[in-house]
């Protein structure tokens, strides 16, 4: 599994959540929401420390992640986290692993 998350992705969530040079960020799965690849469940997305890595990334001064207890929900797809200009937000863009 590939995990990336785009420059302008990263910028978005330091400003949103207040983040500090050097902070991780967790991409988890929770129960519920919308446009996640899995029945009723979505990501969900957090300041944290990781515990045991499944899948990872250093963008700039961030580090982002996914747990190893989080890896059934990415099982044959590759995540990209990209900025959406128009929603100015990001956006997860999954792809099946070739």
């Amino acid at each position: 599994m590939r995990l990336t998350v785009q420059k302008e992705a990263a910028e978005w969530y330091r400003d949103e959540l207040g983040l500090d040079t050097d902070s991780s960020i967790r991409f988890f799965v929770r129960y519920g929401g919308t446009g996640g690849i899995q029945p009723g469940f979505s990501l969900g997305v957090r300041p944290d420390e990781p515990d045991e890595p499944f899948a990872e990334t250093k963008t700039g001064e961030f580090y982002f992640f996914i747990e190893k207890d989080d890896a059934w929900y990415f099982e044959g797809v590759n995540l990209d986290v990209v900025y959406n200009e128009q929603a100015d937000e990001p956006e997860f863009v999954y792809s099946n692993i070739k």
